[in-house]
This record gives C-alpha cells, structure tokens and sequence, in this order.
C-alpha cells in the first residue's frame, strides 16, 4: 500500500507556482504541467485518464486560438474564440476526471473520503486538482482525528 504523500512527492508542485507560472507563460506552463502529470496521476490512482493525444489536442487548440487572435478578420476572430472555448472545455474534462479518480484513489487506497467540490473542479479545474492533491495528507489527518485514530508520527 502506498503512502498518502506519493502523489503529491511525485507531481511536487505547489499551486501558487502553477498559477503566477501558467500566467507568466501565457498558460504554455499549464500544458505542460499536465502531459507531465497525467501520467504520473494516472499510474498512481490505477485509473487512465486522458491519452497524450487528448493534451495535444489541448495544445493545438491554444496554439491555434492564440494565432488566429486579433488578425482583423471577423471569421478568424471567431474561430479563435471557439478553439479557446474548446480548449477550455477540455481541460474542464480532464478535470472531472482526475477528480473521479483522486476521490476513488483516497477511498479505496487510503480509506479517506475526500469531498472535491464540483463547483471549484469547473472554475478552477487543474489549479483545483493540483491543490487537492497538495492536501491529501492534511484530509487524511483531518479524518484520523474525526475517527479517534491517533496521528502518524
């Protein structure tokens, strides 16, 4: 059985950095962050989410959202709209589904019921699964105390 703290000693990110790092590079750092860490959730929580290929559509849609922006064409214009919104709609996805598999991982491997707000998983989405994961320890000693177990040292 694994500790409560592999997850978040393998992906080591805390989430102030992934957000002023996914700002500062235009969210470039975002993209990476996740075909870093998808497969290290994925292995970790036994349950696949995403293929590399779904994160490079993720890619493509910014990169291409980001070229088409403010050429001066109308239809250009549009379509940049709609792949940012497409990307976005990807990420969102990709969200839930960590979200399915952190909840069923804490369950199953750490016996701990960890409640994500599904609010939060839609706005804040991979900031939001990043910072879950960072918390893990602290829901588990949360819940040893509501249970009467003594803390591990």
């Amino acid at each position: 059985m694994s500790t409560i703290n592999e997850l978040k000693d393998k992906i080591n990110t805390k989430t102030w950095n992934l957000v002023l790092l996914s700002f500062a590079t235009a969210g470039i750092y975002l993209i990476l962050w996740l075909y870093k860490n998808n497969k290290i959730i994925s292995d970790t929580t036994k349950v696949r989410l995403v293929d590399d290929v779904y994160i490079i559509w993720i890619a493509v849609c910014a990169g291409l959202s980001g070229a088409l922006a403010n050429l001066g064409n109308v239809a250009l214009d549009f379509t940049s709209i709609v792949l940012s919104l497409a990307g976005g709609v990807l990420y969102i996805v990709w969200a839930f589904k960590a979200k399915k598999a952190l909840t069923e991982y804490a369950l199953n491997e750490h016996k701990i019921d960890l409640r994500m707000n599904a609010f939060y998983t839609f706005v804040f989405s991979l900031y939001y699964i990043n910072y879950c994961i960072n918390d893990l320890p602290e829901e588990q000693r949360k819940q040893q105390i509501l249970r009467g177990q003594t803390a591990q040292a």
